[in-house]
C-alpha cells in the first residue's frame, strides 16, 4: 500500500465528531502507541496490484482445480445433486491450495474510491443487497495472505497436496447430502492415505496440515471471487460458471475469461 493512504486517516472516525484529535489525545497515542496503525487502514478496500498477470494466475489454478476434481472416479460416481454441494463447498480451499502449490503470490494496493454518479446509483439501494465481501478490506486479505503463508511453510510434498484435495473435496458435512455416509468413508479414506506417507515429522504434521486445511474453509468464497475472478468475469454467478465447468467439457471454451489460464 502506498504511504499516500495513510494520509487518509485524518478524516476518519478515530478524530471525533470534530475530525480533529485533542492534543493531550495525540501525545498520549505517539507516547504509549507510537507504532500502532489507524485501525481504519485495516478496513479499507483493496484490490489487486497486478490484476491482470494475478488473474491470469487465478484462472490457470482454478481450471487445474477443476480438472482435479472432473478426474476423481469416486467423485464421478456420486449423484449429480452431491457433485454440486461438494464443488460449492470446497471450491475455495482447493483452490487456495492450489495457489499454494503453484506458488502464486499477489500484492494489492488501495481501491480507486467510486465515482461520484457510481455513489448516486447505489445510494437508493439497501446494503443488504450489496453482498458481503463484495469489496474485499486490507484487513481481509491479510488474513488469507497468513493462511497461504502457514502452508507454504510445510512445505507440502506432491503426495501430501494430492491425499489433502481429497479429504477437503469429500466433505460429508455439508448440508444436503444424498450419500454422505460413503462419502465420509472416502474423506476417511483420504486421511488415512495422507498420515500412511513417511515423513520425520509425522505425528505432529498430519494434524497441523488438517487444521490449516479447516482454515482455508473459513475463507468467505465472496472475498476469493471479488479479489481474483470479479476483475475478469463482472458480475456473472461464480457457482454457474463453476458447475459448466464441471459438467460440460466442450462449454469451457464458450466462458470469455478461461482462455486467460492457457
Amino acid at each position: 500500500m502506498s504511504s499516500g493512504a495513510d494520509a487518509g486517516c485524518e478524516r476518519c472516525r478515530c478524530h471525533g465528531k470534530e475530525r480533529q484529535p485533542a492534543i493531550l489525545y495525540t501525545l498520549l497515542s505517539q507516547e504509549l502507541r507510537p507504532r500502532q496503525q489507524c485501525p481504519c487502514r485495516q478496513r479499507r478496500a483493496v484490490c489487486l496490484r497486478t490484476p491482470q498477470l494475478t488473474c491470469r494466475a487465478a484462472s490457470h489454478v482454478l481450471l487445474k482445480t477443476i480438472s482435479f476434481v472432473k478426474n476423481v472416479a469416486a467423485f464421478r460416481l456420486l449423484p449429480r445433486e452431491d457433485q454440486l454441494l461438494l464443488l460449492d463447498g470446497c471450491w475455495v480451499p482447493l483452490f487456495l491450495l492450489g495457489l499454494v502449490q503453484e506458488m502464486v503470490t499477489f500484492e494489492v494496493t488501495e481501491a480507486p474510491a467510486p465515482s461520484m454518479l457510481k455513489k448516486i446509483l447505489l445510494s437508493g439501494q439497501s446494503k443488504g443487497q450489496e453482498p458481503e465481501g463484495a469489496q474485499p478490506t486490507l484487513a481481509a486479505v491479510q488474513r488469507l495472505q497468513g493462511c497461504l503463508n502457514s502452508f507454504w511453510r510445510l512445505d507440502l510434498s506432491p503426495s501430501e497436496f494430492t491425499y489433502l484435495r481429497g479429504a477437503i473435496l469429500f466433505n460429508p458435512d455439508i448440508p444436503g447430502l444424498r450419500a454422505a455416509l460413503y462419502i465420509e468413508s472416502l474423506q476417511r479414506e483420504a486421511q488415512r492415505a495422507l498420515r500412511e506417507l513417511p515423513h520425520p515429522a509425522h505425528r505432529q504434521r498430519v494434524p497441523h496440515t488438517l487444521r490449516l486445511a479447516a482454515s482455508l474453509g473459513s475463507v468467505p468464497a465472496a472475498l476469493v471471487t471479488a479479489l481474483f475472478f470479479r476483475p475478469i468475469i463482472g458480475d456473472a454467478a461464480m457457482g454457474e460458471l463453476l458447475a459448466e465447468m464441471l459438467f460440460e467439457v466442450s462449454g469451457w471454451p464458450r466462458a470469455p475469461w478461461l482462455p486467460l489460464a492457457r
